[in-house]
């Protein structure tokens, strides 16, 4: 298949790892920014390829994880609400918000699928503008789309909202939750904890948003950003071109996804974008707030905003979320999905406690996947 054996041909791997190994004269810990890398980094094994030397770790890549459970909470409220259509892409029915579990005889829906299970009208869909023409067939039943994800996904959304207006829609609306992923880094840099000696950017990203934003965050924290694709050759080749100038003492933004990223993105993309949405702070669930870090309707469109149409009537608290999950420690790099103590037994994709053992580019889920049964039997 052409672009993507050639991008897992084991010979050329093997040069990368060799070279990375040449390279290689001290320690030094990267973190890739993408779920999506995430997961062909622990299902190929290449982690365990590299020098002893080199550290992975695994940042807030996946747009999913990081939703605050305040709107994950405000989501299943919502989809209890009678003449309502509740629509979501399907990664994000069942990621766990932070409501208890009733007792036996009245269970509280925890997520999005058990309101569904509850007889809730909760429908998964593969675009926004599928809302868009649920809300153009039901007149009658207000259609909210669960509106989730970096900038990737941020640009069919506006363009979802775009349409309605253009159509005088009124029965639909957004519960937003885009995140954008240039300040969580940034504020991941600043941390004291911080371990991040340079990061693999997300190449999806890019693609939309380009990576002239990156170079202020590597001047300013002195940490190379090479953006990365999602195949092994891509992965070790970023991997490469990251020591490459950790070894040399630079710290610059390289692009080894070519092939798809241009240093001004898709103009067109964010066009839309900055039409409907303002940047405005943003609560990410693991990391707490970060400044402009987060897309919220502008105030042309805000009559399609979910959380100001009053169709809650009580605004939704939010409980204490368990102490047995360590999601908020994995997703900032600080721990592995394997030192939390709920890993594989308490904690599996069919009973999740947290967010990134749910989603496909969930850290935890990615090692449950590919690596719970060697260390079961280890």
């Amino acid at each position: 298949m052409k672009f993507v054996d050639e991008y897992r041909d084991q010979a050329v791997a093997q040069q990368y790892v060799e070279a990375i190994a040449t390279t290689t004269t001290r320690p030094w810990t990267l973190m890739e920014i993408c779920g999506g890398q995430t997961h062909a980094i622990v299902k190929y094994g290449l982690d365990r390829l590299l020098p002893a030397d080199i550290t992975l770790i695994h940042g807030p890549g996946c747009p999913v994880c990081v939703t605050a459970a305040q709107i994950i909470d405000t989501a299943i409220a919502l989809a209890h609400q009678p003449k309502l259509i509740f629509c979501s892409f399907g990664d994000m029915l069942r990621v766990p918000g932070s409501m208890p579990v009733g007792h036996d005889q009245n269970p509280v829906p925890t997520d999005l699928l058990a309101v569904k299970a509850n007889g809730g009208d909760v429908r998964m869909v593969y675009s926004p503008l599928d809302a868009v023409t649920l809300a153009q067939n039901n007149p009658d039943k207000e259609v909210v789309f669960f509106a989730v994800g970096f900038e990737t996904t941020a640009p069919a959304t506006a363009m979802a909202v775009y349409r309605a207006a253009q159509q005088g829609l009124q029965n639909f609306s957004l519960l937003v939750s885009h995140v954008l992923v240039p300040p969580a880094m940034d504020a991941l840099l600043s941390s004291e904890d911080c371990r991040v000696q340079g990061f693999l950017a997300a190449g999806h990203v890019c693609t939309v948003m380009g990576y002239g934003q990156y170079g202020a965050i590597a001047q300013r924290h002195q940490v190379p950003i090479v953006v990365t694709g999602f195949e092994p050759v891509d992965i070790l080749q970023g991997i490469y071109h990251c020591i490459q100038q950790l070894e040399t003492g630079r710290a610059e933004v390289d692009n080894q996804y070519r092939r798809s990223v241009r240093q001004q993105g898709n103009p067109t993309a964010q066009q839309i974008m900055t039409q409907v949405f303002e940047v405005i702070p943003q609560e990410w669930r693991g990391l707490g707030l970060i400044p402009e870090s987060g897309l919220g309707l502008r105030d042309t469109y805000a009559s399609f905003d979910a959380q100001k149409k009053g169709l809650l009537p009580t605004p939704v608290s939010v409980s204490a979320e368990t102490t047995d999950c360590i999601s908020g420690l994995i997703l900032q790099g600080l721990r592995k999905p394997e030192s939390c103590p709920a890993f594989g037994c308490a904690c599996t994709p069919d009973h999740p406690l947290g967010a990134p053992m749910v989603s496909s580019e969930g850290a935890c889920a990615a090692y449950y996947r590919y690596r719970q049964r060697a260390t079961a039997t280890a």
